[in-house]
């Protein structure tokens, strides 16, 4: 499954590395792309193990916030 995340909060190219690497460990993640200028995030996932409220939650916790823009 695809599903795409929002932020409107990415104010540097670290902020990248630091999503990616963080939604990349979780369980069912294949993978995981931050667009900086875009704000956009494409994230493969499987939602058995992976939900789209907790790749939410987990970019929630590494400081940036997001919205579910699509399935």
């Amino acid at each position: 499954m695809k599903t795409i995340l929002r932020s409107d909060e990415l104010s540097c190219p670290s902020c990248i590395s630091k999503i990616e690497k963080a939604l990349k460990a979780l369980p069912g993640v294949r993978e995981a792309t931050v667009h900086f200028n875009s704000g956009r995030i494409d994230i493969e996932h499987e939602p058995a193990q992976a939900s789209a409220e907790l790749l939410q939650e987990t970019v929630r916790k590494v400081g940036y916030g997001s919205r579910i823009s699509a399935f």
